[in-house]
């Protein structure tokens, strides 16, 4: 097994989980952990929330230990609401604070956070400096191809970052007008890693084993990072790492277990957030876990319905007679 190093933190070298809003909770992050996951990324947390303590936001930043190596990741754009979130993020003991760079939804755009920051470069190298300065623990940013396609600034970015002391840099090779559309770009990965002298995580359109092999190879990159890829299959995690190790990737998983996995994914969620919202939000995690299997539309929409846990257990048991 290779490893990486960022800052004094030493990581697998097989594939991480990424920061996703509303997604990579608790339970998300435990899930992927137990499957091999190399490292994870708490959601993206307000600055100013944090500044102006506010309960909910400081929530996203908790620790567990069986999360580690784990990164809580801020946005904003002011540097002194930058710094005192730093600050205050310490307390949680992240192994690493990322500084996002990349969000393209317009709540965080609109605020001249997120993948605004790629149209401010003076602004965005203040944002590092500031967190820098104001901790030891080692800081990253993760950032897009640019704000558009005529304004394609990674590498530009990547260098400012370094330059102000930040220990990796994440590259998603979209750019923000893009989204989550098209294909990614991993030239934009491959020039940032020959540009920087820090790490350099690649992220975009990884799915498989296969994916992640072909973007360590085609990029050069020091970590790849999944995020959409990993929806309803933690399992990928496992299979990478087993790669890696030198190992057969373990198959896929059968029905039962597929549903066997989702049952422990769900019951982690109801646990951590009340069985109310747990099942909410579990109404998505069961869509995804379903994807693929005979009848997926239907369960689907069955699982859209579903309010509390009983009637979880129920529709995986239909399944499973099926």
């Amino acid at each position: 097994m290779d490893y990486i190093k960022i800052g004094n933190v030493t990581i697998e070298k097989t594939a991480a989980l990424a920061p996703m809003a509303s997604v990579a909770d608790l339970a998300y992050r435990m899930t992927a952990k137990r499957f091999g996951a190399a490292y994870c990324v708490g959601e993206m947390t307000s600055c100013k929330g944090l500044c102006y303590s506010d309960k909910k936001t400081a929530e996203l930043l908790a620790v567990t230990d069986g999360e580690r190596p784990m990164g809580v990741q801020l946005f904003g754009a002011e540097p002194e609401f930058m710094k005192r979130a730093v600050k205050i993020a310490e307390g949680f003991r992240p192994d690493i604070i990322d500084i996002n760079a990349g969000c393209p939804m317009p709540k965080i755009v609109c605020g001249g956070a997120g993948s605004a920051l790629m149209k401010t470069p003076e602004l965005f190298g203040e944002l590092v400096k500031a967190a820098v300065e104001a901790t030891e623990i080692p800081v990253t940013v993760k950032i897009r191809k640019g704000w558009d396609k005529n304004s394609v600034n990674a590498v530009e970015i990547a260098r400012i970052a370094e330059e102000n002391g930040a220990a990796a840099v994440v590259v998603h090779g979209r750019t923000k007008e893009e989204l989550y559309s098209g294909k990614a770009d991993w030239d934009i990965i491959r020039e940032v890693k020959r540009a920087v002298k820090i790490p350099v995580i690649g992220s975009g359109d990884v799915s498989s084993v296969e994916d992640c092999v072909r973007m360590y190879e085609y990029t050069g990159c020091d970590l790849v990072m999944i995020g959409r890829g990993s929806y309803g299959r933690p399992w990928l995690f496992g299979q990478i790492r087993d790669y890696f190790s030198g190992k057969t990737p373990r198959p896929e998983p059968e029905l039962d277990e597929k549903i066997e996995i989702m049952r422990r994914h769900i019951e982690l969620l109801c646990s951590d957030k009340g069985e109310a919202k747990g099942i909410k939000e579990a109404r998505r995690q069961a869509a995804w876990y379903v994807r693929g299997i005979d009848g997926a539309a239907s369960l689907r929409n069955k699982f859209g319905t579903i309010s509390t846990l009983g009637e979880f257990y129920e529709l995986t048991e239909e399944i499973i007679k099926r």
